[in-house]
């Protein structure tokens, strides 16, 4: 709904941002030590690096209601096909159709940089302080926790600040890293936080008082952090393949080495970071009625006669569609919000319990599901250690049943028929105006059942497929896998209000005004390294398939 509350940061906070000294006025959830509190209370009990580690965690798919609908909902959750909003915000251009916000757009930047990056700063001072203490596990959880935020950022934008944050220049301008440079310094900080892992996992090292009580994910597991860090090294290792593939294969084997402690692969694996008050998404969509399903993910499933359906989207209230699981597709002329409102809201019902439930929701980091689905990839590519193709792309598809509890996927897996339904939209200001008929080149065809005697793309669509349906809801995953692929295929916008910089699918978002105005010589620098204009019609460094 976009309240009033949504104001702009002065150039003074964003600046502090950058630098790596918070911003009081806006992020006042962050600041790690509460107004009044003294020094030797808060350095007690660990809580200087406990506070700072918690709020990243709560950070990476932001906790307050409005901040989240900026942050991804209005961006990454639309572009991935996900999800739709029925609201004609801003008279209706906006992101939905092409036309960037740039006062939205900023959101992701502030809280990457003031929640984030800000948040693993405070714990790099605090830390400090304990000078008797061994807290190399939460250091780890440090680094991964700034590779999960940052690796975001940089795949929205490109250029981040990342390796150069808290470090101005004389001027008190900041550098930012190429997206090239900045998978490097991503790849470097695993290898830390893997390598300060390792002996915990032996049991070598006790774990820390710190690590355990900051843990919001695992509970204080050391083996599952180690786990995570190698699924989210596969991860981005498969992300720049086309563009860097020396690098990719490396790293993309060290993830996959049995010695460095695995990758994920049970549900019980899977990170979730709960929210500890209502979840933002689920007000968004209940309470404010500004969020629906997507078509191409309503198209899939029906077409799939998926089992999770049910969990992932909730019939249609609206008369004309009453029942049906039915999105709306990206970019539609919306004249009011009556329009579309009746659609399928997207769910969240798993197995463990609604990720969007507005008491107790849950933000979803990194599954099983995908870590299967990533060695299937892997083992497409013939690296070593990745296995067998046919077997990591059945249990993918296993895990993410077993995630949302939808029973057996035996079936499912045998089907070799099936295939995306056509999409028809009742409601459409003009008769037939966003339909995907059957034979429309942007409606998948891909079946669902393995084919070994497949060509090596059709391999890659099944497995980015069923990827992109097991990683729901985590929207800017999505996205960024179908720029970097090119699958599943989605309906284009209907609408294109990007003023001609955008051809067929956005690319990435402008870097906003704000991180220009406050640091223009280091905004020039990173957009010398884009490789294009600044834009949501370049691409990123990655974004290099042929």
């Amino acid at each position: 709904m976009l309240r009033s509350s949504l104001y702009k940061l002065t150039a003074a906070c964003a600046i502090a941002a950058m630098l790596g000294t918070g911003c009081a006025k806006d992020f006042q959830e962050t600041n790690t030590n509460p107004a009044g509190v003294k020094p030797d209370v808060f350095l007690a009990d660990f809580q200087a690096v406990i506070l700072p580690l918690q709020n990243g965690q709560r950070n990476l798919v932001h906790y307050v209601n409005w901040e989240y609908q900026l942050q991804q909902n209005l961006n990454a959750d639309i572009y991935s096909g996900y999800m739709m909003s029925p609201t004609p915000f801003n008279g209706g251009n906006n992101n939905g159709n092409y036309f960037m916000m740039d006062g939205w757009n900023e959101w992701v930047l502030n809280i990457a940089y003031d929640g984030v990056m800000q948040a693993t700063a405070d714990f790099e001072k605090y830390s400090k302080e304990y000078k008797s203490a061994d807290l190399a596990d939460a250091t780890a959880m440090a680094k991964i926790l700034s590779v999960i935020e940052m690796h975001k950022a940089a795949d929205i934008f490109g250029p981040v600040i990342y390796s150069h944050y808290g470090k101005p220049n004389p001027d008190l301008s900041i550098d930012y890293d190429s997206q090239q440079d900045a998978y490097k310094a991503f790849f470097a900080d695993l290898d830390i936080a893997v390598a300060n892992l390792k002996p915990y996992v032996a049991g070598t090292k006790k774990v820390g008082t710190a690590f355990k009580k900051a843990d919001m994910m695992y509970g204080g597991d050391p083996a599952k952090w180690l786990r995570l860090a190698n699924t989210l090294r596969l991860r981005l290792a498969l992300r720049i393949v086309y563009a860097d593939a020396t690098t990719a294969k490396t790293q993309g084997e060290k993830a996959l080495d049995p010695a460095n402690g695995g990758l994920l692969a049970a549900v019980s694996d899977n990170g979730l970071v709960a929210y500890g008050t209502e979840s933002p998404i689920g007000v968004i969509i209940n309470d404010w009625d500004d969020i629906r399903a997507g078509a191409p993910l309503s198209s899939l499933l029906n077409g799939y006669n998926d089992p999770r359906i049910s969990h992932l989207l909730s019939p249609a209230s609206d008369a004309v569609v009453a029942g049906q699981y039915i999105g709306i597709r990206n970019g539609v002329a919306i004249d009011a919000k009556a329009r579309y409102s009746g659609y399928s809201k997207p769910a969240a019902k798993s197995a463990n319990g609604d990720y969007f439930d507005k008491g107790a929701g849950k933000a979803k980091i990194a599954t099983a599901a995908e870590a299967w689905f990533l060695k299937a990839e892997a083992a497409l590519r013939g690296w070593a250690n990745a296995g067998d193709i046919q077997t990591n792309y059945e249990t993918g598809i296993d895990r993410s049943f077993e995630e949302w509890g939808a029973g057996s996927a035996t079936a499912y897996k045998a089907d070799a028929t099936s295939k995306a339904a056509p999409y028809v939209d009742p409601k459409s200001q003009v008769a037939g105006a966003n339909n995907v008929p059957a034979g429309n080149p942007n409606l998948s065809t891909i079946t669902i059942k393995w084919n070994a005697a497949a060509g090596t793309e059709e391999k890659l669509e099944r497995i980015i497929t069923q990827k992109w349906l097991a990683v729901y809801p985590d929207g800017q995953e999505a996205w960024s896998e179908f720029r970097r692929t090119g699958y599943p295929k989605l309906f284009p916008v209907v609408l294109n209000n990007s003023n001609g910089t955008i051809t067929g699918f956005i690319k990435r978002l402008p870097i906003p005004s704000k991180f220009k105005n406050s640091n223009k010589a280091g905004y020039d620098k990173a957009i010398a390294t884009l490789g294009g204009p600044d834009n949501p019609g370049t691409k990123v460094w990655w974004d290099k398939k042929p």
